[in-house]
């Protein structure tokens, strides 16, 4: 009789438990998590998941998508690809029934090894702010988002940037840029186009790899105070960053006539080189600082409520974080968007990728978000997965960066053949036949 008592209790609690997933799979989307928090770049990897993470709990906070609650995991990487791999192919397929909407592992490492894989799996891959340039071509790379700015409009802007400062581009014939890189495939995904750059307005380049994670840069150094270059591009990730910075004031070059790209520009990369740092300029696609509605209702709802993610509470409004934040944003207004088409309801990988093609973010809807002024207007279609292309540049002022510029954007018009070029080369290469994005809605 206890036996059977006992079956009986256990049969009801599997069910009930099992009921329970159910209605969690029924309503929930969930994001799988290639983190890192330890490391050389975890300075990057917590600030930004951090912020990713406490606008997915805002979002929650708020009663979630269209009623649909938001559900994560994360997998530590440690930045290691193989790690990556792994975790993406634990993550990929949902979370006690909660379909996965789209990964976001913050590596180009990463990125690179599973471009593949998130493709057969139907699971778009967003790389925001760097990643495989071609993928921008999304008649190619269906299920690859490179949000806002791929690697090639960001030297492009760089370069147009330093036209400006010298009185147009025809006047950077003769200069002499040095490309600091870090040596990885992030690093050098934009040696090739610099060198096009180059050679359309004469101005000399040298390229100079730093070799992960970049502790020591003597050598390099040396070399440029021997090139005497008019300006420095840091291509950096990390601690390769502080090091540059301090090894520059040792060899004598000057702080602001070193520009650093989109993984060189956070109070993280900065502060650490400490007086070596300041005039240092960097671009950026999203400021500092905490005056946006959306990062005040963060603090509110989940930061003051003892739900915050970050460690230290003194990064709340960080590059990194904020970074995290707009990924965030990006990431549920295009599951928004999906849900219009597809229902009020969680949704499959390739239904999210409808709703990344489908993303237009104006100034009125960045308004309602509460992030006008920190995320730039985008519009996404299938030809094209980055959307913005546009940059402004910050120079830390000791303590700080200060906004120096308005929006520079990035010469697409040039840059549009060279990704078809390549994304048709790969497109060759693997036997896919490109979507025609007339067809497309």
């Amino acid at each position: 009789m206890f036996k059977r008592s006992f079956a009986s209790s256990l049969a009801l609690a599997l069910s009930l438990t099992a009921a329970a997933f159910s209605v969690q799979a029924d309503n929930e989307q969930y994001f799988p998590l290639q983190s890192y928090r330890v490391g050389p770049y975890a300075a990057g990897g917590t600030g930004f998941f951090g912020g990713f993470i406490d606008y997915l709990k805002y979002v929650n906070a708020n009663g979630g998508v269209n009623g649909v609650k938001l559900t994560w995991s994360e997998c530590e990487t440690e930045y290691v690809v193989e790690k990556g791999v792994e975790c993406y192919e634990r993550l990929k397929k949902g979370l006690n029934g909660a379909p996965a909407a789209a990964t976001n592992p913050l590596s180009v490492g990463i990125a690179y090894a599973t471009l593949e894989r998130s493709t057969a799996d139907k699971l778009p891959l967003i790389t925001i702010n760097h990643g495989r340039t071609d993928s921008t071509d999304g008649s190619v790379f269906p299920y690859v988002f490179p949000l806002q700015l791929n690697p090639y409009s960001e030297v492009s802007a760089i370069i147009n940037y330093i036209g400006q400062r010298a009185g147009g581009l025809d006047k950077l014939k003769g200069l002499k840029i040095v490309t600091l890189y870090h040596g990885s495939p992030y690093g050098k995904e934009t040696n090739e186009v610099l060198q096009t750059l180059a050679d359309k307005y004469g101005f000399a380049l040298t390229l100079l790899e730093v070799p992960h994670p970049g502790n020591e840069q003597q050598s390099q150094w040396l070399n440029i105070r021997r090139e005497k270059p008019d300006w420095v591009i840091l291509r950096g990730w990390g601690v390769m960053n502080p090091v540059a910075l301090k090894t520059a004031q040792k060899v004598g070059f000057p702080a602001d006539h070193i520009i650093g790209n989109i993984w060189s520009n956070s109070e993280d990369d900065a502060a650490p080189a400490g007086a070596a740092a300041k005039g240092f300029i960097a671009i950026t696609t999203h400021p500092s600082g905490t005056d946006f509605p959306v990062l005040q209702g963060i603090k509110q709802q989940v930061v003051d409520a003892g739900h915050g993610d970050l460690a230290d509470p003194k990064r709340f409004g960080t590059v990194y974080y904020n970074l995290g934040v707009v990924n965030g944003i990006l990431n549920v207004e295009a599951l928004r968007i999906a849900q219009q088409k597809f229902g009020k309801q969680p949704l499959t990988g390739e239904q999210v990728r409808w709703g990344f093609e489908n993303l237009k973010l104006d100034d009125a809807r960045l308004k309602e978000l509460g992030a006008l002024g920190l995320v730039q207007p985008l519009q996404l279609s299938c030809a094209d997965h980055e959307g913005g292309g546009a940059v402004r540049f910050q120079q830390w002022d000791g303590t700080q960066w200060k906004l120096i510029s308005d929006w520079v954007q990035a010469d697409r018009a040039l840059l549009r053949p060279i990704i078809e070029a390549s994304s048709h080369q790969y497109a060759r290469e693997k036997g896919i036949t490109p979507r025609d994005c007339s067809k497309e809605s």
